[in-house]
Formats: structure tokens, sequence, C-alpha cells
């Protein structure tokens, strides 16, 4: 036998170096391929925040445009006759100076037409107070509570050491509120020189200088 032919024949280079490639090789090509995939995981999840940030964002400023229009719409309702029912007010006054003026002793001895007609005064003044307080409008007259000058003009004061200073104690002309707002603010006299009394920070005043 030709001793030639137990010689092995030679390997190409380039098989000979896969087959002698080292296992740490195939290894970093595992763990490049498994950081591209944290990478693409990471980019993705910073995607999905931004989107939901400005999913949080879009519904807080409808929600806020949603109130602002409910608002809107509640204010347009109660303060659109405002004006109309300002002008009510005289009338409600007119009626109330019409009543105060005839004494008590005289419509006493009245006879059937003049107490029919304050009677029909009456009606008439009760049933405009019910109309204005059916479309929101409430009487101010506030005896015995506190001054708020956001609701009350203060014309005069009352000396009267029995009660706490700053208290509502005669009322010269009702006033009148729509919600929140002033139509007209009642005309009143409050206490002086009574014991201190809590403001409206809900420290104490002392009110008797």
């Amino acid at each position: 036998m030709n001793s030639d032919e137990n010689k092995q024949s030679p390997l190409d280079p380039a098989q000979a170096a896969n087959e002698n490639a080292p296992e740490s090789r195939q290894g970093g090509a595992y763990v490049d391929e498994r950081i591209g995939l944290e990478v693409q995981i990471a980019d993705l999840e910073t995607q999905v925040a931004a989107l939901k940030d400005k999913y949080l964002r879009a519904h807080a400023e409808m929600e806020n445009t949603r109130r602002r229009a409910e608002k809107d719409v509640a204010d347009a309702r109660n303060f659109s006759i405002a004006g109309f029912a300002r002008d009510m007010l005289a009338v409600a006054d007119n009626l109330g100076r019409a009543l105060e003026a005839v004494d008590p002793a005289i419509r006493e001895a009245a006879d059937a037409t003049l107490k029919g007609l304050l009677e029909g005064v009456e009606l008439t003044s009760r049933e405009l107070a019910k109309t204005l307080e059916k479309h929101g409008v409430r009487l101010l007259d506030p005896v015995d509570q506190k001054f708020d000058p956001n609701f009350h003009q203060a014309m005069f004061e009352i000396p009267d050491d029995t009660v706490p200073a700053g208290i509502v104690k005669q009322v010269v002309q009702p006033g009148y509120a729509i919600g929140e707002r002033v139509l007209r603010p009642a005309l009143v006299g409050i206490t002086k020189g009574g014991p201190k009394t809590a403001s409206a920070n809900g420290g104490e005043v002392d009110k008797t200088a």
C-alpha cells in the first residue's frame, strides 16, 4: 500500500478557521444580540411612557375645558337675568314702602275697600319675591348676622356692649344676590363696642377702639 494514501488531505483554510473558532466568539454574538434587544425594549418603554404622558395631559386638558364650559353655561344661565332682576328690585322696594307707609292703626280701622287694596299689594309683593327666588335671586336680610363686606354695606354703628362688635343689628334696606354675585348690598347698621369677634382669617379683632 502506498504510504501517501494514509495521509489526510489538507483542509481548506476557511473551513479550518471555522472548525477551529473558539466557542467564546459564538457566545459573544449571543450577548450582543441580547443587548440589542434590551436597548430596543428600553426605547419602546420610553416611547410608551411619553405617549401615556401625552394622553394624560390631553385628558386633563379636556376635563378642564369641559368644566370651564359647564361653568360658563351655568354662569350664563344664572346671570342672564341679572340686569332684569336688578331693575325689578325697584318694584319690590316700592311695594314694600307702600305697605310700610300705612299705619297699623289706620289699617285696622280701614274699610273693606282699603283692606282689599292693601291685601292686593301684599299678594303682589309676595308673588314678586317668589318669582325672583324661582330665578335664583335671593333676599339678603342679615339681622343678627356677622357683617360681611361682600354682601353688606355699613351705614352707621350702633353702640351695644351686649353683643360682639360687627354684628348686623338693623337693616335699612335689604339686599339681593344671584348666586354669589351681589345685585345690591344690604344697607345695614352694625354693633360697636362689644367683645372681640373672630376676623375673616380666623384670628380675633378687638373692635372696641
